[in-house]
């Protein structure tokens, strides 16, 4: 009888990057090799909705170099090493994902450069959103302007619009959300 199995404890890292967090995930191991568990909630903060594997590059190549205005991303070098520097337009932080067992959750508007691929990486990336070329931030200045902006706003705000297709087209590259509202208008008062 083979001894029983001795499953490692999950943790979360916060980063001083906003709402960047590394993922130390739960790995099971013996002696028929080990297992490394990402469950969405405890784990994936998201739905995956979409993956995709990076391998074969140089390691003097950058990859990413943007930011996505909606999509989440969570990256595991599932082979070899990649570094990963995470930036929220104020603070930058830099990570080295070199087990397969470590996940880096970066939320929307978090601009992401990967480098120094080791020979052999692979660098899985989780998505919760299909691929739109109109989510990506492209230029490093548009972002920091736009992240500047946001980070001085404070708490939620409502916007009232007519429901156009104009007006979603406007707001595409915005998370949604409807509400229903019950309004009057008085006259005379």
């Amino acid at each position: 009888m083979s001894a029983q199995p001795s499953p490692s404890a999950p943790r979360v890292i916060d980063s001083i990057v906003a709402g960047v967090r590394l993922h130390v995930l739960r790995e099971v191991k013996d002696a028929r090799g080990d297992l490394c568990v990402a469950e969405v909630g405890p784990d994936l903060p998201f739905l995956v909705r979409r993956s995709f594997l990076i391998y074969n590059v140089p390691s003097a190549e950058l990859r990413g170099a943007h930011a996505h205005r909606r999509c989440h991303q969570f990256l595991m070098a599932v082979t070899g090493s990649v570094r990963v520097t995470a930036d929220d337009g104020t603070r930058r932080e830099t990570f080295l994902l070199d087990r397969p067992n470590l996940g880096l959750h970066l939320p929307p508007m978090t601009w992401g450069i990967q480098d120094r691929y080791s020979d052999g990486a692979v660098l899985l990336v989780l998505a919760s959103d299909p691929y739109d070329p109109a989510d990506y931030i492209r230029d490093h200045a548009d972002f920091t302007r736009l992240a500047g902006m946001l980070a001085g706003l404070h708490g939620r705000f409502i916007m009232s619009l007519n429901d156009r297709a104009e007006v979603r087209e406007t707001f595409a590259a915005f998370r949604l959300r409807e509400v229903s509202t019950t309004y009057t208008i008085a006259r005379g008062r």
